[in-house]
């Protein structure tokens, strides 16, 4: 097409042409003419036209011996069979086009070739090998010849037919290339069917929060540019992956869609079977009268050399040429523009992203500021009120004791909600992996629930398999949260009732315990419709309970914290009649050790008489319910307001242990470890900290502390990190 412009802008200049470049600018244009009728019949699904024109093409390409026309007519030949399902004739035509495209030394055609005659081996079971093959030379041509965005489709229809043949992640190297190289370029239609792909390969693969995004994302370009077939595809994908999920509304909504796209391409593909009917039926009719063509052909071409109107035409053709690549340069430099626009509103998303993470990075240093301010003061009130209910002077107020401890520890769990939900959401939650005891676990939640249980008049029966070791290997803190959130939610829900808690041995192999958890109520129950509802953060149901609300971030925790041990929850529940959640979590079996009971038993006794203890705590009442604390169980305390004093207490005076809390005005509790440990070496030393764990733990480790107590703690949980450090002591003491 360039070469024929460049001879009509020569002649306008000059006006001499002789005969012979005439009649070869003549024949080249009407070549150029059939083409581009060809491939529109073909567009418009007009076979018999298309076919009758494609044969014309071929019998003028010979005649005028143009191999690169000789090649288009038999690629459309074999694109007609190929979507009539005549295979065997449309591999014959794509060979015949593979011949005459390497004749042609043309790099495009030659991929184009290899490329259509891959479609055909891939499309039959028995040479799919054959069509990867040939679909890799395609790529491998494409990289040789500098011609990369020609590799795009091999690319595709090889992740393509893995994906046919369910084998995703040999697909998923060559979705990722095909990704990198249709970029930023705007085709809706190999994006919309790359989508497509995406989606598939992340169904296939389990994930189908992402395969959702590529689907939605595929559906959406297909609608834009009215693709039916794509969008037909992409609907049919997505409601297969929507069925999967149990969501049947929204399946039922895209296999709709489906169907209607469907229904449009029926009428369309009728028409198309009608054109192959007549034109295979006409092709032999074509053939008989095709010389006849042929020679009249010639002489309307010998009347047109002759005539002096030619001169005009091709004048007028080379100006109408000119005027098309002023508007193609025009449609150029927009598209520049579009790309510049383009980079700019990228910049700005990566901008806008950056802030977003800077906010996300505040939140939690937010929260983590909070998570300080508030548990500090409520370490004193739990403290302090676990103190009272031990005197015994203070009888006749143990019920309004218990309900102001009960009140604190409320709000504690609150916190510790709000707080585990934004450590969730920043992916700052790992699993531990530690041997802890299964019953008692169980055990101290079914006690820590013993005040709402006889608020609520309810009972609670507790039952674990004995066939469950005795010891299991993974994070018991993890586990005590999804437990204690199932159990509050039925005690929320139920009064004057039931709540089952029950632990059973599901399977036990190489090692590993397969355990299966329920907590089963006969509370007012969960309807139907509400039954995803109540695994959203803050979504709550009416309860009648008003003793008992809570934020509506129990259920949505429990969720999220299943994940990590690769489970999830089970809910049966009728109005009424009751809940039952249930889930499964495989644990390693752990080593056998003796008892923390038993230790700090044995360590109480070694200690007794000589139990001498530094509290290091800026704060007036937490040092008043530490040392109350200790001091129950005759350990001998002082205390310091300072990490200067500690210092300075520790470098004059022995003690058996050092209590020291983190933050502290001036020097903090981990620069005060830190110069202890240049002259002290052995004392213990364990961190009293209010915040959480995960985020402080290795700075605690590294400035020479042995261990960690979170405020507001456990009193039981208190003394046993106390006397597991003393016995550690001790073993050194005898063994120096």
């Amino acid at each position: 097409m360039k070469k024929s412009f460049l001879l009509l802008v020569f002649f306008c200049a000059s006006l001499v042409f002789s005969y012979a470049q005439e009649q070869k600018v003549v024949r080249h244009d009407s070549l150029e003419k059939l083409l581009k009728q060809t491939a529109g019949f073909f567009n418009k699904y007009s076979y018999q036209e298309g076919i009758d024109q494609a044969i014309k093409l071929m019998e003028a390409s010979k005649d005028f011996g143009s191999d690169y026309y000789h090649y288009h007519a038999h690629n459309f030949l074999g694109r007609a069979y190929a979507e009539l399902d005549d295979t065997i004739r449309a591999k014959k035509n794509y060979e015949y086009a593979l011949e005459f495209a390497q004749k042609t030394k043309n790099d495009t055609l030659i991929l184009w070739a290899y490329n259509n005659l891959g479609n055909i081996y891939s499309d039959n079971p028995k040479t799919v090998d054959r069509g990867i093959e040939m679909y890799e030379k395609v790529i491998l041509l494409a990289e040789e010849a500098a011609m990369p965005q020609e590799g795009l489709a091999p690319k595709i229809n090889i992740a393509w037919t893995y994906l046919d043949l369910e084998k995703p992640h040999e697909a998923l190297p060559y979705l990722k290339e095909s990704v990198d190289v249709l970029k930023d370029k705007e085709d809706n239609y190999v994006r919309s069917q790359l989508y497509m792909l995406l989606g598939r390969y992340n169904r296939a693969i389990s994930e189908p929060d992402s395969a959702e995004v590529y689907f939605t994302e595929a559906f959406k370009l297909a609608e834009e540019d009215s693709l039916l077939l794509p969008a037909s595809e992409i609907a049919r994908e997505y409601a297969a992956m929507l069925f999967e999920e149990e969501r049947y509304r929204e399946a039922y909504l895209n296999l709709s869609r489906h169907e209607e796209y469907n229904a449009t391409i029926f009428e369309k593909e009728k028409l198309e079977q009608i054109e192959a009917a007549n034109a295979r039926f006409d092709v032999s009719e074509y053939q008989k009268n095709l010389e006849l063509a042929k020679k009249e052909q010639v002489f309307q071409e010998q009347i047109i050399s002759k005539s002096n109107e030619k001169v005009m035409v091709m004048v007028i053709s080379s100006f109408v040429l000119m005027l098309i690549l002023l508007i193609l340069n025009k449609i150029n430099q927009d598209r520049k523009d579009l790309i510049n626009e383009l980079r700019t509103k990228n910049r700005q998303l990566q901008e806008a992203k950056e802030n977003a993470e800077r906010l996300t990075r505040l939140k939690t240093q937010f929260f983590s500021t909070v998570s300080h301010e508030l548990r500090t003061p409520l370490y004193g009130v739990v403290g302090i009120t676990s103190l009272l209910l031990e005197e015994k002077g203070l009888k006749k107020h143990h019920n309004d004791i218990r309900s102001l401890k009960f009140s604190a520890d409320y709000l504690l769990a609150l916190i510790n909600d709000v707080l585990q939900m934004n450590k969730m959401e920043s992916n700052l939650v790992s699993l531990e992996h530690i041997n802890f005891n299964l019953e008692e676990l169980m055990l101290s939640i079914v006690n820590s629930f013993e005040f709402t249980r006889l608020q609520n008049h309810n009972e609670i029966h507790f039952e674990i398999d004995e066939e469950i070791p005795t010891t299991l290997k993974g994070d018991p803190v993890r586990l005590s949260q999804i437990l204690m959130n199932l159990v509050g939610n039925a005690m929320k829900f139920t009064e004057r009732g039931d709540i089952y808690i029950s632990a059973w041995l599901e399977e036990l192999e190489d090692a590993k315990a397969e355990i299966c958890f329920e907590v089963k109520d006969n509370g007012i129950g969960i309807p139907q419709s509400k039954q995803k509802l109540i695994f959203e953060e803050f979504a709550q149901l009416k309860s009648s309970n008003y003793n008992y609300q809570g934020t509506g971030l129990g259920l949505p925790i429990v969720n999220k914290l299943l994940k990590l041990f690769r489970s999830k929850i089970n809910l049966e529940s009728e109005e009424g009649k009751g809940s039952v959640f249930s889930f499964i979590i495989a644990f390693e079996v752990g080593s056998s050790t003796n008892s923390e009971d038993s230790q700090t038993k044995t360590v109480s006794k070694d200690f007794n008489g000589h139990k001498n203890v530094l509290i290091v705590d800026d704060n007036r009442i937490n040092q008043v319910v530490t040392q109350r604390i200790l001091e129950k169980k005759n350990f001998t305390c002082e205390v310091a307001a300072s990490g200067e004093e500690a210092i300075k207490k520790v470098r004059d005076h022995s003690y058996n242990l050092v209590l020291m809390d983190i933050n502290m005005p001036g020097i903090s509790g981990l620069e005060a470890t830190r110069r202890i440990r240049e002259f002290d070496k052995e004392v213990p030393v364990l961190a009293l900290t209010a915040v959480e764990i995960e985020e402080i733990r290795n700075k605690i480790f590294e400035a020479g502390m042995n261990d960690i107590i979170v405020k507001p703690y456990d009193v039981q949980q208190f003394y046993q990190i106390v006397y597991r450090n003393l016995r550690v002591e001790m073993v050194k003491e005898l063994n120096p």
